[in-house]
Order: C-alpha cells, then sequence, then structure tokens
C-alpha cells in the first residue's frame, strides 16, 4: 500500500483537497478530526491532570485549554508530548484497517507533518499550496481569526517555500476546485497509475 502524506499551511486549501482525495475512492487519515475525538474520549483525562480546570462535561474544552497553551511554549510542548503520540497510534491503526481492506493507497493528512517528523511515515508528500494573498483572504474569513493569532499558528509551522521544497508532489488549490481535482488525479496517476484517478488504484507497494 502506497502511504501519502498530505499537508499545507493555514488556509490553503488541505482540507478542501483531503476531500477530493476521499471523493476519488482514496482512505484518508484526518488527523484534526483523530484530536478532537481524542479530547472527547482517550486524552480527556490525560489533559484534565496536565492541565486541570479544562474538562467540561468530560470533553476537553478547546477554548479553555488554547487559552492556557497559546502564549506559554512549555506548556503547549506538555501538550503536544501527550497528544502526539495518541494520534501517531490512531494514524497506525488506520492504516492496519486500510491495508486490510485492500486500499492500494491511503492518505494521511496532518497538518503538521514535517514538524512532528510524520513525513517519515510516508511513501511520498503532497503539499497543498497557495498565493499569499489567496491564503491570507481565506484565513481572515474565519470567525475569530486575529493577526496576532495568525502570527502564532503560522510561527509553528514550517514556511510554505521549504514545504514545496520538500513535497514530491504540490497542488495549488488557487485555480479553482476543478484545477485542484485535475492536480489529484495526477498524483494519484503518478503513485499508482491511471485507474487511481478514478478511485480504483492498482497494487503498489505493499
Amino acid at each position: 500500500m502506497f502511504v501519502l502524506g498530505l499537508t499545507g499551511s493555514i488556509g490553503m486549501g488541505k482540507s478542501t483537497t483531503a476531500g477530493l482525495f476521499r471523493k476519488l475512492g482514496v482512505p484518508v487519515h484526518d488527523s484534526d478530526a483523530a484530536v478532537h475525538a481524542l479530547y472527547r474520549g482517550e486524552a480527556a483525562a490525560l489533559i484534565e491532570a496536565a492541565f486541570p480546570g479544562v474538562l467540561r462535561e468530560g470533553e476537553v474544552d478547546r477554548a479553555l485549554l488554547g487559552a492556557r497553551v497559546r502564549e506559554d511554549p512549555v506548556a503547549m510542548a506538555r501538550l503536544e508530548a501527550l497528544v502526539h503520540p495518541l494520534v501517531r497510534a490512531e494514524r497506525e491503526k488506520f492504516l492496519r484497517r486500510a491495508k486490510a481492506q485492500g486500499a492500494r493507497v491511503a492518505v494521511l493528512d496532518v497538518p503538521l507533518l514535517y514538524e512532528i517528523g510524520a513525513d517519515r511515515e510516508c511513501d511520498a508528500c503532497v503539499v497543498v499550496t497557495a498565493p499569499e494573498a489567496v491564503q491570507r483572504s481565506r484565513v481572515f474569513a474565519r470567525p475569530g481569526m486575529t493577526p496576532e493569532w495568525l502570527e502564532v499558528i503560522m510561527s509553528k509551522q514550517t514556511p510554505d517555500a521549504e514545504k514545496r521544497r520538500r513535497a514530491h508532489f504540490v497542488i495549488d488549490t488557487s485555480r479553482g476546485l476543478e484545477a485542484a481535482q485535475r492536480q489529484v488525479e495526477g498524483v494519484l496517476r503518478a503513485v499508482a497509475g491511471p485507474a487511481a484517478g478514478r478511485g480504483a488504484a492498482k497494487p503498489d507497494r505493499a
């Protein structure tokens, strides 16, 4: 099974691109969704122990937790040390399931793919990008986003140019959904042959 890592900085269109892979029949593991699930489950008690008072009705309140770690690098590192191993275990379970179900290509959607070294779990990496003006327009359309908070987020992410330099494939989402889908289809053809772009990837790597 060929494993593709999918990443991109905030506002680049990564989630939309992940949806295009799903549309073409490729199983996708969403690390953000995995974190949300862990905050309602396995990670809740661990996070409450490390950051007392962040639970609400048995679930981590993301706003409360964010306020505790946003301006505190030590606290953020402590949180990541708790959560990242759990998310990695979820990725591993996802890949085992995908392989058992006969998938020939699987995608790991990881916002901090390079930053946490998850690219080493992949056979190739796809970086989603867009011009800076497009990125900022998308980001500031989000509720509650401020220039200060964007700066905090960007400080934790590998610069877009560096991501593109390290990528095996780059998808530009600034040219519309149909153009992005054609690029996704091209990636699948490159890693798994012509059938992959139609959602039926042929065998490539065990």
